[in-house]
């Protein structure tokens, strides 16, 4: 593929992500104001939360890690690739009809399993019927992104990109309906997972026939490929569970405070819309880019690659990171306190984002730090260190729960975040210079510190000094967007006076791009 044409495909898939997240924040604020931290809104969670669960082997996780290599290969092998995907998509379906049913059947299993606290209340058969409604968009969307691995792989990237945004598009839109027609909320979300599992395999599997691929189902049959396939999928499901199981300790844990699965979930979103926008542009701009030149054995660009994409991650979430500490509060008061979301709410999810924040850099430096291991084909390693990290958080989660109570599963999922980025720099070390930060990102991360810390204490002088500007009906909104302009104004002023960030830098890396020298 053209440098160009993958610039684009990344702009492209980048531009559709951003509106999806952005989407996502405006779906919660008004789950939050229509159901607030209720019983309804924790079983809407915890039923959505399972065909997700799920989504995440069969949909872009392992099926789809292991499929779109082999896919690719044929294609531009001018093999028959797409009876390949017609073999895989009959496989695919026919183990996940066959999952649907049972996981209808044992529902209130599955629903103990990730949320063992409903079991004594309401929550309970509330969880168990929506998790029936909703569990067959775990067909829809799995299929929805095989035809989207067919779409890239080809170069399409606009309507794979474009359909999460149809999942957040529906809910918006059944709420809204529910509650101009006086039907229950809950119930029109439920309905809507799986009517926006049909529109997202709809829009693919059309953009996918309009290209020239006729993707339909095959009959399963064990066959040489199916059999390469499943081999090379099996591994990276086991590290995919690791995920799931930290975010299952979270779950259950939370599950016996009330309110608290839901309070989780919104700070989850706010500390996830930063990460969301660092995330894309670290891997659109800079990691590809340390991969291309680790394998081209370039010591000095790959260590230049590795600095930059280190740098660029912490100037973007350090920074973040003091502002969700310091203005959680009038954060959450401001986006989510309306309706049946009460100011009781709004502490404690303030308090969860607060915790999650501190954890913020973290996350991104994982996706510096990995790609040191990847680009030399070490899985197995990463792999090792998720395990540990997996540990860190049940022990801290489950450990800390009598004393903090739904606290400690934020506190385990942020340290468990940063003992991984311990182990990955840790296990670096042995990789040579290129796996060594250079003079530049040593001189310049003292630097985005302290222009955190001094943002940090500007907006807090600002919400103590005017503490009812973010109350005030009407005026809240833009008393949090002046706050969000002046703590950006301070900090990248600061960053560039004392010198921890250039804007040449910035915009060089942008304009290099994956395919840059």
């Amino acid at each position: 593929m053209k440098p160009i044409r993958l610039v684009r495909g990344f702009m492209t898939v980048g531009g559709w992500t951003m509106a999806s997240r952005v989407l996502g924040f405006a779906r919660d604020m008004m789950i939050a104001a229509f159901l607030g931290a209720g019983p309804v809104a924790e079983a809407f969670l915890v039923a959505f939360s399972l065909p997700n669960l799920f989504r995440r082997f069969f949909a872009e996780g392992a099926f789809n890690t292991a499929f779109i290599p082999i896919f690719s290969k044929k294609l531009e092998g001018g093999e028959d690739a797409q009876g390949f995907a017609r073999e895989a998509m009959g496989g695919l379906a026919s183990v996940l009809i066959v999952l649907t049913l049972i996981a209808s059947a044992a529902m209130p299993w599955l629903v103990l399993a990730m949320a063992s606290g409903f079991a004594s209340d309401e929550r309970f058969e509330i969880a168990t019927t929506y998790g029936r409604i909703a569990f067959p968009y775990i067909l829809f969307i799995s299929l929805g992104a095989l035809l989207s691995g067919v779409l890239n792989a080809a170069g399409h990237f606009a309507a794979a990109a474009a359909a999460p945004v149809l999942l957040n598009v529906t809910f918006v839109i059944a709420m809204l309906l529910a509650d101009h027609f006086g039907l229950p909320v809950g119930d029109a979300l439920a309905w809507s997972v799986p009517l926006a599992g049909v529109a997202q395999l709809a829009l693919v599997w059309v953009a996918a026939w309009r290209t020239g691929f006729r993707i339909i189902p095959a009959r399963p049959r064990l066959s040489p490929d199916m059999k390469r396939l499943i081999r090379i999928a099996i591994p990276a499901m086991l590290a995919g569970g690791v995920v799931q199981i930290n975010l299952l300790v979270g779950r259950q844990v939370a599950s016996h405070f009330d309110g608290a699965i839901a309070w989780l979930n919104y700070a989850d979103r706010l500390y996830q819309l930063p990460l969301g926008v660092v995330g894309i542009a670290i891997g659109v701009v800079l990691l590809p880019d340390l991969s291309r030149r680790l394998r081209a054995r370039d010591v000095a660009g790959s260590r230049y690659s590795f600095s930059r994409a280190g740098e660029f991650a912490l100037l973007l979430t350090v920074g973040p990171a003091v502002a969700l500490l310091v203005a959680a509060q009038p954060i959450v008061s401001v986006l989510f306190e309306r309706g049946q979301f009460t100011h009781d709410d709004t502490i404690a999810t303030a308090w969860a984002t607060a915790i999650y924040g501190l954890g913020l850099p973290a996350f991104v430096l994982q996706k510096v730090l990995q790609p040191l291991y990847f680009a030399r084909e070490n899985t197995r390693t990463p792999f090792n260190y998720a395990l540990v990290a997996m540990v860190v958080n049940a022990v801290l989660a489950i450990g800390l729960s009598p004393f903090i109570g739904y606290l400690a599963a934020a506190c385990g999922t942020t340290f468990a975040a940063w003992a991984m980025v311990g182990q990955l720099w840790l296990g670096s070390r042995s990789m040579g210079e290129a796996a060594h930060f250079d003079h530049r990102f040593h001189r310049r991360l003292p630097r985005i510190v302290v222009s955190a810390l001094v943002m940090g204490a500007a907006i807090w002088v600002v919400t103590w000094a005017a503490p009812g500007l973010f109350t005030v009906p009407g005026l809240r909104a833009l008393a949090l967007l002046g706050l969000v302009l002046f703590g950006m104004a301070v900090y990248f002023g600061t960053a560039i006076a004392i010198g921890a960030m250039h804007m040449a830098d910035l915009r060089g890396a942008v304009r290099k791009g994956p395919g840059g020298a």
